[in-house]
């Protein structure tokens, strides 16, 4: 009877994890700034929570034709993101999307772009997607990079997330009568903790 009790034990035993997957503390996120030609201070809504971050924006828009001048062609925003984290940790952007509506006419193109850098540090990553007129319709582009291929702040040395969005229109051989755009209406993202 022993011996039954026992290796009842030992099969529980043997059906629990050793290792219980462990969960990645609370971080602090702060958006502390939101600038650029496409969304001047002041000029969009910034939501965060723990690890996440959501922008809206009222003027990040690309413009060509239909009167448009040269510096209409092309509009960015830098969004630059203060993360605290417990000492012992360290801590990367996982992923952030843009989206958006374009307008495009027959000849006419479009790109918007995703670049991202830790403050300090000179490698970016970025993403690019094209449009093609005639092009009349939602838009996302995102950058999601593999688990090796995140940023990861310094262990010791906190650094700011920089993540700068773009959009362009080229008017190329499009009818310079008619309008064409490219807008971006928000942003999300979020932010991965894990032990140095």
């Amino acid at each position: 009877m022993l011996n039954t009790a026992a290796a009842a034990l030992v099969a529980l035993t043997a059906l629990a994890p050793i290792d219980a997957a462990e969960e990645e503390p609370t971080a602090t996120l702060e958006v502390v700034t939101v600038n650029g030609s496409g969304c001047p201070a002041g000029d969009a809504d910034v939501a965060t929570t723990d690890r996440t971050f959501t922008i809206s924006y009222h003027t990040f828009l690309a413009r060509a034709g239909d009167g448009s001048s040269p510096v209409d062609m092309r509009k960015n925003c830098q969004v630059n993101i203060r993360v605290s984290v417990p000492d012992g940790y360290t801590y990367g952007l996982a992923r952030t999307t843009y989206e958006g509506y374009a307008h495009l006419q027959d000849g006419a193109t479009g790109l918007s772009r995703i670049s991202t850098y830790l403050q300090g540090t000179s490698p970016t990553a970025a993403v690019t997607q094209t449009f093609t007129g005639p092009f009349s319709d939602d838009w996302q582009t995102s950058y999601r990079p593999s688990s090796t291929e995140i940023q990861w702040s310094p262990c010791g040395s906190p650094r700011n997330i920089n993540v700068n969005g773009e959009v362009r229109v080229m008017l190329g051989s499009a009818d310079p009568d008619r309008l064409n755009f490219a807008i971006v209406e928000s942003s999300r993202g979020v932010v991965r903790v894990r032990r140095c």
